[in-house]
């Protein structure tokens, strides 16, 4: 690797903040199409996302992906998803993962089966996600897998979880994120937030209960392509928090897909500003090319 290339771990840890991106694994067998859209990211983002089969559907897998990520020296965040292998397919995928250099692993439940086009699969859910957390644990600290065999050499991943911010309740327990930093997790990525004003409520909680000292913030956001993705996001894409002003601001727009721009970019500024929050995970899957403007508008530098 290069002197330039930047692990998502030392960027958190250095107080700077990280700018992540998603990119969907391609439905493809060659490596072609996952280039040309790491290509378009590189130098805009710290660390990409490679899912793992959204939407319930068969896509190249994310170890692949996140290799050929890793090979164009941005540092990748595998998905793994708890619905599609047992315990021994998960602790195989991660060791190959660690021997490849791929130490980010996100921890997610899975789209549910009935949501994909091959609905006769068999969904697995041998494992919880916090489980695969504790896996990961275990062969950092320990040297172990899940069954008590020791590893040769050990991991060193820097392990993820997933949530989704809502308003808080008077004096909220976020035990389920209290449980996934007890499992392990270094790191949040959120679903999309667009709420500037219910995040800072969130992250005030957050930062009260003690947890923005356990785990690094990521809150998810993207930038729009349209007022009908605006609607459909906020109507159709579970966890979205969509307020009714940024759907009309997108609606006024005389050129949606720059306002999109604009309303992501002055989003991160204020993200910035919010104790507890470490960075945005920007997700665009049909609106890849917008990104890397909407990362130099927000003043940002890589």
């Amino acid at each position: 690797m290069s002197e330039n290339y930047q692990k998502l771990r030392d960027v958190l840890q250095s107080g700077r903040f990280a700018i992540t991106a998603e990119i969907p694994a391609p439905v493809s067998a060659s490596s072609y199409e996952m280039e040309e859209k790491i290509k378009i990211l590189k130098g805009s983002v710290h660390a990409i996302n490679v899912t793992d089969n959204p939407g319930a559907t068969a896509h190249m897998s994310s170890l692949a992906g996140s290799t050929i990520v890793r090979n164009q020296e941005i540092d990748p965040i595998l998905q793994i998803t708890c619905r599609d292998r047992n315990r021994l397919a998960i602790q195989s995928e991660l060791m190959g993962a660690s021997a490849l250099g791929i130490d980010n692993v996100l921890t997610l439940a899975g789209d549910p089966v009935k949501n994909g086009d091959q609905k006769d699969a068999k969904a697995v859910f041998d494992i919880n996600s916090k489980t695969i957390l504790s896996i990961m644990d275990g062969m950092n600290n320990e040297g172990k897998t899940m069954s008590g065999k020791e590893l040769q050499s050990k991991s060193n991943f820097f392990p993820g979880g997933a949530a989704i911010l809502h308003e808080p309740e008077d004096n909220w327990d976020p035990k389920a994120l209290n449980e996934k930093a007890s499992f392990g997790a270094m790191f949040i990525q959120t679903q999309f937030c667009y709420d500037v004003e219910l995040v800072k409520k969130y992250m005030q909680r957050i930062v009260e209960t003690g947890l923005s000292e356990k785990l690094y913030f990521i809150i998810g956001i993207g930038p729009l392509r349209s007022d009908k993705s605006a609607k459909w996001m906020r109507d159709k894409l579970f966890g979205t928090v969509m307020p009714d002003s940024i759907v009309k601001r997108m609606e006024s727009a005389g050129d949606q897909i720059q306002e999109g721009i604009n309303i992501c970019a002055e989003l991160i500024q204020s993200f910035q500003e919010i104790e507890g929050v470490h960075g945005a995970h920007l997700m665009a899957p049909r609106n890849l090319s917008a990104i890397p403007e909407t990362v130099k508008r927000s003043g940002i530098t890589i």
